[in-house]
C-alpha cells in the first residue's frame, strides 16, 4: 500500500501563485506515475499533470501547460504542485495520485492511489 498526503492549498487572487505538496510513504517503489487533478463542484475529476516517479518525463493538458509544473523529490518522496499566473477557472479541489504503471496516464480511474484533496480557490 501507499499512502499519500496532500498540503499547500488555499486561497489566491488571480495571477498568484501556490504550491502544492504531496508525501508518499509505504511502497513507494512500486509506483510508476504521479500525478495531478482536479475536481470542480458538478464537473468530472480533470488531469492536471503527472511525472515518472523514477524519471523526469512530465505531461500536462493544454489548459495548465505552461503555467503549472510538476516536479519530484525523491529523497522526500514527495511530488509537487507548482502553479503560476493562476486564474479563477483553476478552482477545485486538487488530489494527488499515484499508478504502478505506465499506461493511461490521463484516466483518473486508472490510478491506484489518493491523497485526500487539497482545495485551491482563485479569486478575481
Amino acid at each position: 500500500q501507499v499512502q499519500l498526503v496532500e498540503s499547500g492549498g488555499g486561497l489566491v487572487q488571480a495571477g498568484g501563485s501556490l504550491r502544492l505538496s504531496c508525501a508518499a510513504s509505504g511502497r513507494t517503489f512500486t509506483m510508476a506515475i504521479m500525478g495531478w487533478f482536479r475536481q470542480a463542484p458538478g464537473k468530472e475529476r480533470e488531469f492536471v499533470a503527472a511525472i515518472r516517479w523514477g524519471g523526469t518525463e512530465t505531461s500536462y493538458p493544454d489548459s495548465v501547460k505552461g503555467r503549472f509544473t510538476i516536479s519530484r523529490d525523491n529523497a522526500k518522496n514527495t511530488v509537487y504542485l507548482q502553479m503560476n499566473s493562476l486564474k479563477p477557472e483553476d478552482t477545485a479541489v486538487y488530489y494527488c495520485a499515484g499508478k504502478t504503471n505506465s499506461a493511461n496516464t490521463f484516466i483518473w480511474r486508472m490510478y491506484d492511489y489518493w491523497g485526500q484533496g487539497a482545495q485551491v480557490t482563485v479569486s478575481s
